[in-house]
């Protein structure tokens, strides 16, 4: 597959996980799939917006930027038949770099948020973090440490655990168009033979 064309398909996969990531997110807003009375009793890491800003907003934007190397005009600069693409490729690999920063933090706060477990109401009637260290994870009966929102832990629990997923993949996806990227900015495109009179590939 020609770097373009790989770009595009690579970008194609990126949109649906951003979205994903933006709702898994926005779900988090809502433990237990409740409106919450007092915002302080949310986990500190759903504020930190890394399905929101990390996979979802910082990855439209690369994602897009890969949509449209297949399409890019070939022939974009002083008459060189791969100046175009090249450049574009160039570029296409900084903003690889920029999902790859933005699904990597997704990524680490999940994963932060995972091992410290959520903010509810203990059995004390005090707000906090019941768990240390993942305990919870490998025993469930520890669960019934939160009272308060119902159900909060496995509702936190698998949206950070989809939010990790989506993260990882995110950047294997964006390390690969980094590597596509400086393979099309070296090489030219194969869908370039021809264009602007050239006879060859570039």
């Amino acid at each position: 597959m020609c770097t373009g064309g790989c770009a595009k398909c690579l970008g194609a996969t990126l949109i649906p996980l951003a979205v994903f990531g933006l709702l898994a997110n926005i779900l988090l807003f809502f433990p237990g799939g409740k409106v919450i009375d007092d915002n302080s009793h949310l986990s500190d890491e759903v504020w930190y917006f890394g399905g929101i800003l990390g996979s979802g907003v910082l990855m439209i934007f690369p994602a897009l930027v890969f949509l449209g190397l297949k399409n890019n005009d070939c022939c974009g600069c002083c008459g060189n038949a791969s100046c175009g693409k090249r450049f574009a490729m160039f570029t296409s690999t900084l903003f690889a770099v920029i999902g790859f920063l933005g699904a990597g933090y997704s990524f680490v706060v999940s994963a932060v948020s995972i091992n410290k477990g959520p903010k509810c109401l203990m059995s004390n009637s005090t707000w906090g973090y019941p768990f240390h260290n993942g305990d919870y994870l490998n025993d469930q009966a520890l669960w019934s440490k939160c009272t308060q929102p119902q159900d909060v832990v496995p509702w936190n629990l698998t949206l950070f655990s989809i939010l990790l997923v989506i993260g990882g993949i995110q950047m294997v996806l964006c390390a690969i168009q980094v590597i596509n990227g400086l393979l099309g900015t070296l090489c030219g495109d194969c869908q370039c033979c021809g264009c602007c009179g050239g006879d060859g590939p570039v």
